[in-house]
């Protein structure tokens, strides 16, 4: 059976410009694996990376919003958000939720000569063996 260095490995190299990949605890903040060959990729700047990951999915403010739309729909709105596709001038930065695992995400960082839905289908193929892995 795989663990989840081997997946995030099986990840970076299945997608061609891929720099990173991650798995990480929503609710700590934690990576879980994290696979890269960039050599500025430091443990400080990995934390800092995640803890933005846990910002952008759980943050205070995506909070409030939640909030508010529990207050429109008169129902709780909790972990709304599921997935997230972010660009930098030189990286695309795939986030989403393993799925049936509200509170971990896995974030592949590629360079910008890949066709974004490639990052996507890497993520989603991955996702069973993720989802049977993960805590």
């Amino acid at each position: 059976m795989a663990d989840l260095n081997s997946i995030t490995k099986g990840i970076l190299e299945e997608v061609d410009g891929a720099l990173a990949c991650a798995v990480v605890d929503l609710s700590s903040g934690l990576l879980l694996s994290v696979v890269h060959g960039v050599p500025y990729f430091t443990q400080s700047f990995l934390d800092a990376v995640a803890a933005a990951a846990v910002d952008m999915f759980r943050g205070k403010n995506v909070r409030a919003v939640e909030s508010l739309l529990s207050g429109q729909r008169g129902a709780p709105v909790e972990k709304l958000i599921e997935e997230i596709l972010m660009a930098t001038a030189n990286t695309y930065h795939f986030m989403m939720l393993v799925p049936g695992k509200p509170d971990v995400m896995v974030l592949l960082v590629t360079n910008h000569k890949i066709n974004p839905e490639m990052g996507w289908a890497a993520l989603r193929r991955s996702a069973p063996e993720l989802t049977a892995l993960c805590p």
